[in-house]
């Protein structure tokens, strides 16, 4: 009884599970009549080819057939593990959820589709009807007696011309021209002046002939039998503060743009077939010679890493949703465009303010660089005589050193001298022969509101607690006048001050300096009061015064005299050691423009002092003990 009740049982199992899966084999077939109708029967059995899916499709296995949808539906024509029963039914409703979403945005991409298309429509309409206003006013000619008028008065504006600004008379036309700058324009014209030019990147602070080299290094180098630049190479000059990146794509003057037929003005001729109109930028222009970016470090992120593409490349590639190559009507020029991309094969000269570390690493790693210095003073009186020369203007003994004193860029002792020469005319416009005096330029001066550069100057002699330290920020160095002063106090009880305004740099070196007197002297500064002042506030941003800070707490301990003729940078260690600090060029011109004869630097600077250095005494030391051997009168 038990064994025919089991074989009931299992017979009744095997009858339901028939019955689902003629349910189920129904289903599968509803679904793949719904997707023949969505992608037509031709396409869904290429669709099922494609994705390796066409024999899942055409078996005879529900399993198999499920698959199928599968593959089909998800576009993935990896292998999908084939769902046992029971898991048929779970499988099928994820396949019509994901049928049900594919013909909802069919439905949504036709009627946005629609809509398209009737905008398409209206803009056609008004674009013929332009067409037609266009012909009746071609019909009854371009010109008429309005325009006419406002041709004579454009050709009669055309004929009135002031003379050439100052700044195009006075520009150098040289490399002899280029005053004070002699190292950085032999390796300007070095990286140029090959079969293998260099893309350049120029530092170095305002004024001081950057552009000026950039603007004569192409014609010089033309000269040159290695140059590769043909003798009509282009100089595209450009700002970089003026250059934006327009992530539309609308426009992009550096690197070219396309203008589509509808919204952005292609020619009228490309507009009547929808055909879009490639727009090359200046690294096209600048194909075959130099583009020259002035202030590169301000270019916008974005655009800078565009432009160091095209300078990989070679060459500048368009793309537009409205470009068809298959369209016969469309240009050979504009097919090349899109399919060669526009030649920028050039030479990139940039030219910036900012310090290194500011300049992008990626732009850094693909050009030499080349650093233009601060002019010192002889050179601001050479090109003030240069100019005066050009001016054809006579200079009164001691104009030159006087416009020395308060700049040191080439381009505002120039605007100085032709600011005098503008008021000498004005008072004088009968005189044949101007004549630019001292007093002339001290008028000048004032109405600037200027102040001499160097405020700080070295002196002869020996002065306890006084000593001079050396900064420098950006390119340019100055001169820190330190004073320390110091008083018997309280045992233990002392207190040190110092102005605030100096820094946290200035606070560890004056610390700094309470342990290597401690170790030298014997001597706790618990047991003084002293009181550590950078005059006129200057502010410490590294630990370059550490020595200098020292040495002038000693002298006020120990009531030592030191020279004054002599400035020190250098960081100062806990146990007395000079360790190197930065900026060591730049100090030394500042001390150079402060009259200081004598620099002290730590050894290990030594290889940063530039060969050939005149009318300066530098100095390295390595300890506290060789430092104060110079410093102090007798060594002490």
């Amino acid at each position: 009884m038990k064994g025919l009740l089991s074989k009931w049982l299992q017979h009744h199992d095997l009858t339901e599970r028939l019955a689902d899966e003629e349910q189920w084999q129904r289903e599968v077939d509803a679904l793949y009549s719904l997707l023949a109708s969505f992608y037509g029967a031709d396409k869904l059995v290429l669709k099922a080819s494609k994705l390796e899916a066409l024999g899942l499709m055409r078996s005879e296995t529900l399993a198999e057939r499920v698959a199928g949808l599968a593959k089909i539906i998800r576009d993935d024509p990896t292998a999908h593990p084939l769902p046992s029963l029971a898991e048929v039914p779970e499988v099928l409703d994820k396949i019509e959820g994901e049928i049900a979403d594919l013909i909802a945005r069919r439905s949504v991409e036709e009627r946005l589709d629609k809509q398209i298309a009737d905008k398409m429509q209206e803009r056609h309409e008004d674009y013929v009807q332009e067409i037609k206003m266009q012909i009746i006013k071609d019909s009854s000619g371009p010109e008429n007696a309005q325009t006419l008028k406002k041709l004579a008065f454009l050709e009669k504006m055309n004929l009135t011309k002031l003379a050439s600004p100052a700044a195009e008379v006075l520009r150098p036309q040289t490399v002899e021209e280029i005053i004070g700058q002699e190292s950085a324009v032999q390796s300007l014209l070095a990286k140029l002046a090959t079969p293998y030019p260099q893309h350049i990147l120029m530092y170095g602070p305002p004024g001081v002939g950057k552009t000026s080299a950039a603007r004569v290094a192409l014609e010089t180098v033309k000269k040159h039998a290695n140059s590769p630049f043909a003798a009509n190479a282009p100089f595209i000059e450009v700002d970089g503060t003026t250059l934006r990146w327009d992530p539309r794509d609308v426009t992009n003057p550096l690197l070219g743009s396309v203008h589509d037929p509808i919204y952005q003005g292609a020619k009228r001729e490309l507009a009547d077939t929808g055909i879009p109109e490639p727009k090359p930028g200046l690294v096209t222009d600048a194909h075959g010679g130099i583009l020259f970016i002035d202030e590169i470090g301000e270019m916008d992120p974005l655009l800078l890493s565009k432009l160091l593409k095209v300078l990989e490349d070679k060459r500048v590639f368009f793309d537009s949703s409205y470009y068809d190559p298959s369209d016969a009507n469309i240009p050979q020029y504009i097919k090349n465009l899109f399919e060669e991309g526009a030649p920028a094969d050039f030479v990139l000269i940039g030219a910036t303010t900012r310090d290194p570390v500011e300049v992008s690493p990626a732009l850094r790693s693909r050009v030499a660089e080349v650093y233009f210095v601060p002019l010192e003073p002889e050179d601001v009186r050479t090109i003030v005589h240069q100019a005066a020369v050009k001016l054809g203007v006579e200079l009164e003994v001691g104009v030159p050193e006087l416009i020395s004193e308060y700049v040191i860029e080439g381009r505002k002792a120039n605007t100085l001298l032709t600011d005098a020469y503008g008021l000498v005319r004005f008072r004088e416009p009968e005189v044949e022969k101007v004549q630019i005096r001292v007093e002339d330029i001290r008028e000048v001066l004032r109405s600037a509101r200027l102040i001499p550069y160097v405020v700080r100057k070295a002196r002869s002699g020996w002065e306890v607690g006084r000593i001079l330290g050396l900064g420098v920020a950006g390119f340019l160095g100055s001169v820190l006048e330190i004073e320390a002063a110091a008083f018997p106090g309280q045992n233990g009880k002392g207190t040190i001050r110092f102005n605030e305004t100096a820094g946290s740099m200035a606070r560890d070196a004056v610390f700094n300096a309470t342990a290597v007197i401690r170790n030298l002297a014997g001597v706790d500064l618990r047991d003084f009061d002293v009181h550590v002042n950078v005059v006129g506030g200057g502010r410490i941003d590294g630990p370059s015064a550490g020595l200098a800070t020292t040495l002038a707490i000693y002298s006020a301990l120990k009531n030592l005299p030191i020279r004054q003729d002599l400035a020190i940078t250098g960081e100062i260690s806990i146990q007395g050691k000079v360790r190197p600090v930065g900026g060591i060029y730049e100090k030394i011109f500042g001390a150079k423009q402060a009259e200081v004869r004598s620099v002290l630097i730590p050894v290990d600077n030594s290889p940063d002092v530039p060969s050939g250095l005149k009318g300066i005494e530098v100095l390295p030391v390595g300890s506290i003990e060789e430092a104060m051997a110079y410093v102090f009168e007798r060594g002490e």
